[in-house]
């Protein structure tokens, strides 16, 4: 078998794992390249198989499946390997867009390159770069925080270790927790900090809105975005300016007393010392 060459419709290569995109919402956006890949190949490893399904359902396309998720990827990986070392080709898929995206599969990946198998991408959709691309925000550096944690200290912990993070942010919300993930931004970066709120991308009712977090926060209130679907969210980055010389020496202090006290005990102390509000200096610890 020869590789895939550029532009080329896909000709599977023996003994090789494929991490293949696929659409976010709008069937049409699947690739031909994908599309036949899938066709081609001898098993698709997919996060659920049912809803895979469907997707290959659409197209006429007949090749087996094998589930691979987040609760069977370690069980499951081996005996992949083992095909993929007797020759078959594979194409990993997630339930949508690019798979190891927030989705199952990065062992699976890991396990193929140690053993010397082939991967290789075949590109195409990303709710997350689809969001970035409409937001309306600095895209020359940027990073990817996925889906918060779900309690909600810990989401707000991370957030505020977030707070003079430079580089626009990348977040994913369920419906059940956009609400609360946008009140805990808003407080954590400040309710005029710039922002975009992708809803249903491809989809039939897909809705961006770019906007400050507070407004996007009035707009799900109002109903002007729905509380349905899956959001990206999109947040513009600190443009606070470097820190001094004098908050490098309290950050130091805050650190050192932290290895000793608990966190509140060690805030109270170095606020005693510098004469800074305890509060202040308390939010400063989180995010060192």
């Amino acid at each position: 078998m020869s590789a895939i060459g550029s532009g080329d419709l896909p000709t599977v290569i023996r003994g090789t794992l494929f991490v293949v995109a696929t659409p976010i919402g709008n069937l049409a956006d699947l690739s031909s390249r994908a599309r036949e890949l899938l066709a081609r190949v001898d098993l698709i490893a997919a996060e659920d198989t049912r809803h895979t399904g469907r997707l290959l359902l659409h197209f006429g396309i007949e090749t087996p499946q094998f589930a691979l998720h987040e609760h069977n990827e370690k069980d499951v990986v081996e005996p992949l390997v083992e095909r993929l070392r007797g020759g078959a080709s594979i194409a990993l898929v997630s339930d949508a867009g690019t798979p190891l995206v927030s989705d199952p599969g990065y062992r699976f990946v890991l396990a193929a390159h140690r053993a010397g198998i082939p991967v290789l991408p075949v590109p195409g959709p990303s709710a997350s770069l689809a969001a970035l691309s409409v937001a309306g925000l600095p895209t020359d550096r940027f990073c990817f925080e996925g889906f918060l944690p779900a309690r909600p200290k810990a989401r707000r912990d991370r957030l505020e270790a977030l707070r003079s993070e430079p580089r626009t942010m990348i977040f994913y919300a369920s419906v059940h927790r956009i609400r609360e993930t946008l009140a805990d931004c808003a407080q954590a970066f400040g309710a005029a900090r710039p922002a975009c709120l992708a809803r249903e991308l491809t989809k039939r009712h897909e809705q961006v809105a770019a906007a400050t977090l507070g407004d996007l926060r009035a707009m799900l209130e109002d109903g002007r975005i729905p509380d349905k679907g899956e959001f990206v969210l999109v947040v513009g980055g600190s443009d606070a300016p470097e820190k001094s010389s004098e908050q490098l020496s309290e950050d130091r202090l805050l650190a050192a007393l932290a290895s000793a006290l608990p966190a509140g005990k060690a805030a109270a102390v170095a606020a005693a010392v510098t004469g800074k509000p305890r509060n202040e200096l308390y939010r400063r610890l989180l995010a060192l």
